[in-house]
Formats: structure tokens, sequence, C-alpha cells
């Protein structure tokens, strides 16, 4: 054999070797999630006027630095990111030409996918549909379908190729949509059951054969009772159900429940799955890694998968996106900060969880202005906020009404009404039966005490499920037992209130479409119904409409209706000193 042909076999068994031993190198793969930010792009609360510690800035700087470390960094969001601060709603509904801050931050990090949330929905379709067209990486939903053509209406599934690896990722969203918005939000569009639409769009993404399948999910994860093993047509959070019902997945990332998570979860076919859930407002960050190599005996991939969350408090912001978005920090600084008022007293959501109080009501007053109705439903929509006295800035109005909810104006019965009530005070009351007794319901241990959660006593029950009424006297008796509280008297221009009589009501738009169960659960009324009761809806979202009335105003005064109740006035004197201390420390 000549010199020449001993060279170029020694070179062909070196290449051919080395193939052989890129097979059996080991490749590292980190998953990183974020989801339900809502808003928290830049470390600045633009509500409280604040700096914060955790927000994408932080994100940003821990995903640089992991992407020096590792082979491949697949970067992900779970959604309602549209939502929560002044930040979005400016590039949602104040300047809707330049490109929207949360495309630009989304694009400047280089995320991979994100799937479509039930407040990115809520924006509108002039929103999303604009994000769809700038977003450099793909919007998922696959059960999010597109009445006309039967497809889905964002992206279903992405297969992601890096270096030698196919990660395919399947987006969901909650299909309880309708439940919460009006349909024009999401017209031309329905919600699919997230189990049956797992079920068809497996085989097809494994037809790609893809290394690695991730469930990237708008929705909770559920797993206290047995129900995810049933099949339950259009769970809110079906996470846990196409979990364990639809093998081939490896990781499902969950979310819209705002419950940080770390779990590991065996499906029907006794396959381990890891489940990861980011919490909200950028706090955590996700984080699964995944570790692929050959197997020399039968030429199979071992995946060893591994998940983590990373709090973000104590990470540095990223200067480069600090210096990239100062110029929309300056815009919305300056948006926020205009004087549109002023207010002769402060308010606080704390009086009314014990009576009338001039922060609902002042919600209220606007509402049957603007609607013209006979009754209005309205809660506090944050637990705990305060709007001092003197000036009134927008940022407050963030703070009196957190939500992008629009105004509906529908009829009820006067049973209806009564019912709607009971249901709603049921959620917010206990049935004393001593002055020394809690009147709140409150989560509580197996001793029945009141739970302590990172030095905070929480309510049973979500503040903006604790509607109240106006337009009506009533009271509400603590000593009776659930359904049989409410004793409504009159209206409160003097008029009879009657059981048999139909009245206009004024409610948000999350309540008119069955949101909080107040008129399905509470009132009775079927919820296919509930479309053919709206008598008008505003345009644009009710806090614009409170904005606006307080600038025609220039000074307001709040003051409490004392329309309403709770009785007797003697305990609930006692147990209201009490509980405010319980909940708030004074």
């Amino acid at each position: 054999m000549s010199g020449r042909i001993r060279l170029v076999t020694l070179l062909f068994f070196i290449f051919c070797l080395s193939v052989s031993c890129s097979k059996n190198t080991l490749t590292s793969v980190s998953i990183i999630q974020t989801t339900d930010l809502h808003g928290t792009i830049l470390p600045f609360d633009y509500i409280e006027n604040r700096k914060i510690d955790v927000s994408l800035a932080q994100v940003a700087s821990y995903v640089k630095k992991l992407r020096e470390e590792k082979d491949v960094v697949v970067l992900l969001d779970g959604g309602d990111i549209l939502q929560g601060q002044p930040l979005v709603y400016y590039h949602n509904f104040i300047d809707t030409i330049s490109t929207h801050v949360v495309s630009e931050a989304l694009n400047w990090l280089e995320y991979d996918a994100q799937t479509v949330g039930n407040h990115d929905i809520e924006a509108g379709h002039p929103v999303y549909d604009k994000i769809i067209r700038e977003y450099k990486f793909p919007l998922l939903g696959a059960n999010a379908v597109d009445i006309k053509s039967g497809e889905p209406y964002f992206t279903p599934y992405v297969i992601l190729k890096r270096k030698n690896l196919k990660i395919a990722v399947l987006g969901l969203i909650t299909p309880a949509v309708p439940n919460w918005l009006p349909p024009e939000l999401y017209s031309g569009m329905e919600f699919r059951d997230m189990l049956e639409t797992a079920e068809k769009w497996m085989p097809e993404i494994l037809r790609h054969k893809p290394d690695l399948v991730i469930g990237l999910f708008h929705a909770g994860w559920r797993t206290d009772n047995e129900d995810y093993r049933q099949y339950i047509p259009l769970a809110e959070d079906g996470s846990a159900a196409v979990a364990f019902n639809v093998p081939g997945f490896d990781i499902i990332l969950t979310g819209h429940d705002h419950r940080s998570l770390v779990d590991k979860f065996i499906n029907r076919n006794g396959d381990t799955i890891l489940i990861l859930n980011a919490g909200s407002r950028a706090e955590k960050i996700a984080r699964a890694d995944i570790t692929f190599s050959e197997s020399s005996a039968r030429g199979k991939q071992k995946k060893i998968v591994s998940g983590k969350l990373i709090g973000v408090k104590d990470l540095e912001v990223d200067p480069d996106f600090i210096a990239s978005f100062k110029f929309n920090d300056e815009t919305i600084r300056n948006y926020t900060g205009k004087i549109i008022g002023e207010s002769a007293i402060a308010v606080s959501t704390r009086d009314s969880y014990f009576g009338s109080s001039a922060f609902v009501d002042m919600i209220h007053s606007e509402q049957l202005k603007i609607t013209d109705a006979d009754i209005s439903f309205a809660a506090p929509l944050s637990f705990d906020v305060r709007i001092d006295k003197g000036t009134i800035r927008v940022s407050d109005m963030f703070k009196l009404y957190r939500y992008e909810n629009l105004l509906y104006k529908i009829t009820m019965t006067g049973e209806e009404i009564k019912k709607y009530l009971e249901f709603s005070y049921d959620g917010w009351l206990n049935t004393m039966k001593g002055p020394d007794d809690f009147l709140l319901k409150y989560r509580t241990d197996k001793e029945g005490k009141p739970v302590i959660i990172n030095g905070e006593t929480w309510l049973k029950n979500p503040s903006y499920d604790f509607d109240s009424a106006a337009g009506i006297e009533y009271s509400v008796d603590a000593t009776k037992p659930d359904g049989e509280r409410i004793i409504i008297t009159s209206l409160s221009d003097g008029r009879p209130f009657e059981m048999n009589n139909i009245y206009s009501v004024a409610v948000n738009s999350y309540r008119g479409n069955g949101g909080g169960g107040h008129l399905t659960e509470g009132a009775g009324i079927k919820k296919e119904e509930l479309a053919s009761r709206l008598l008008f809806s505003t345009d644009r979202d009710l806090r614009y409409f409170i904005m606006r009335s307080i600038e025609e105003q220039k000074i307001i005064n709040p003051k409490p209706l004392d329309n309403w109740k709770i009785i007797p006035e003697e305990w609930i004197e006692r147990a209201a000193a009490r509980e405010r201390k319980l909940l708030f420390g004074e």
C-alpha cells in the first residue's frame, strides 16, 4: 500500500471515529419558561411609581449568561403579557402605530415561542393580530380555532431545530375564555377542549420524530382530586388531564393560575413527565435541563431531565436591555404621571369588605351614570389599594380599576338579583353564631384557623368576586346560612323592589359573560342565555370612562352610598375591628 493510500485510509478512519464519538457526546439543553408576566417588562411599577426587583430585564441577564454556558437554550413564554401594567396598556390602546413594546422586548430576548393567554385575547383582535405580525417567533394556540376554516387561528405547534436535535412545542390555551370575555374580542374564533386538541396534534408532532416534546399551556395544574383522569369537556385548567391522558410529552410548562411549580408526574403509560410553572410577573424563571446521549448498546437516545425554579429578585438587570427601552420607560412615566384631577379625600379598598365603601361606590356611581341602569354590581378588583387625598394621576386609575373590562347593561329579574347577591356574599361571609366569630371567610388550616402565607392572611376567595350592589337598599344578615342572608327593602329612589319585575343592571364584561359564576351559578341564568340579556356595551374599557369623568369634574369627593350594611351591627363592629387588624395590621 502506498504512503498516499495509507494516509487517506488513516484520515478516513479518524473521520469515522470522530463521527462515532460525536454521537456519544453529551448534548446539554436548557428550556427556560416565563409566564403570566402581565406587563412586567421593565423593573419599574408604573402604577405604584416605584422600582421593582423583578422584570424581563433580570430575566435577560440570566438568559444571556446561560446561552454562554449551554449547548442549546430554548426560551418560551406561557402568555398573559398584554395586560397588567400601563406600559402594555399604552401600546395596546394609546400608541397603536409604533411597534408594540412586548414585540420589541421578546424579539430582543430572542424568544423561540409563546402561547397566547386569555388576557392577551382580552386586548382584542387589533392588538394580538398586530403582535403576530411583529413577532419573530410563533404565537401558539392549537385549540383556538378559526370558525370558518376549522384550522387553528394561531400556530398550533413548532419544531425547533437546534444542533442535531428536534424540539417540538405544542401550545394550548384555557378554553374558558368565553366565560370571561365578550365575543367581539375573539370574533371568528372558538376555543376547543385541551385534551381533544392534544390528542389530535400529538400524532402529527411525533411524525417529525422529535427528540423532545414540550407542552406550553396557558392553563393551570390541578391534581388535588382524580378529576384529571376523567374527560371533563372544556375544563379551565386542563393541563393535568392532557399530561395524564396524552402520552408523548417529556415536559409540560403550565401557567394561568400564577402558582409556582416543580413536579414529576406519571402518565397513564407509566412515563414520567416534568411539570414546571414560573408563577407570575417575572418573580421566577422555570428551568428544565436535559442531557441527551446515544446508547452504544442499542443506538437509542437517552434523556436525563431535571427541573427547578430560579428566583429573579437576586439577579442583576441587563444594562443593554434597559438601554434599549429607555424611551419606552420615559414615555410611560410621562403618561402615568399626567394629572387628571383631584380627590378631596383618601379612599381605600379596605372598607369594602365590611360595608358600603367610597372606593367601590365610586365605581358603582360611574356605572350607573354611564348606563342609566336601575342597579349596579361591582367589586374591589384589587385586595388592598389606596388613592390618596390630593392629586389624581393616570397611575391611580390602574389602582382604582385593575382590568380592561368593558361595561355592560343587562336585564335581570328581581329574583335573579337577590340570588346573585346571595351567591356573592356566600363567598364572602361566614355564618356567625356569636360576636366573637369570624365575619369573613379565610383560607384556613385543619383546625379552622386562618392560614398566614408570607406574613399575610388571605381571604378564601379573590376580592374581585365580592360584588356589592348600588341602586337598591338592602341588608346582609351574617347570622343566617348561605342563601338566606339578603333582605332587599326597596330601590334607592324609593320605588318598591319586586321579585317579578325586570330591571336593567350595570356589570363589567367579565361578570356579564359569566365570570365568577354570579349570573350562572348564582342567579341561575343559563350560559347560552347571557348574550340575549345584553342591552348595551361600551366600546372602551371602564377605566377610560372613569378617567374622562374625573377630568370633567376636576375635583371629586367620593363617599359611601350607605345603601347596604351587614347586620347585626353590634357584632359586625366588633368583628370588623378584629379582622381589619388580621388582614391589614390596623
